[in-house]
């Protein structure tokens, strides 16, 4: 089990101006921000990074939805991070997504969900590593 998970804020929730309810909320369920920036994902960067889905029939949408703005990406630390992470962001679905969740409050459907969380450690040190070169524990 890992201390860190990475996220990151996707472009409609930046749009709307959601970043700094959705990051005190992360703050305020003891999660500490260990790493974050503020970026534009190119096309093929954003292709990059959801390589996974590649072969999925969504992969061209979310790739082009993913470099349509800002995006916060970021990495925060607390005891059992990606299970408790995927808890506050709630489900993929906003309207499957349990009240009080940073997606059933500021996402609008399916695929503007406001937030990406790693679903596994692996993944979390994958796409830690894809944004950040080196974390450094302040």
């Amino acid at each position: 089990m890992s201390n860190i998970t990475f996220s990151m804020i996707k472009p409609d929730a930046v749009g709307a101006g959601n970043s700094g309810a959705i990051l005190k909320m992360i703050e305020e369920a003891g999660f500490k921000i260990i790493a974050m920036k503020k970026l534009r994902l190119s096309r093929e960067r954003a292709g990059q990074f959801y390589e996974v889905h590649k072969e999925r029939p969504f992969y061209g949408e979310l790739c082009e939805y993913m470099s349509s703005g800002p995006i916060i990406a970021f990495v925060v630390e607390k005891s059992n991070a990606v299970e408790d992470f995927r808890t506050l962001i709630g489900a993929t679905n906003p309207q499957e997504a349990a009240e009080g969740t940073i997606r059933k409050l500021f996402a609008t459907d399916i695929s503007a969900n406001a937030i990406h969380g790693s679903d596994s450690d692996e993944n979390a040190n994958i796409e830690a590593n894809f944004f950040f070169s080196q974390l450094e524990r302040v």
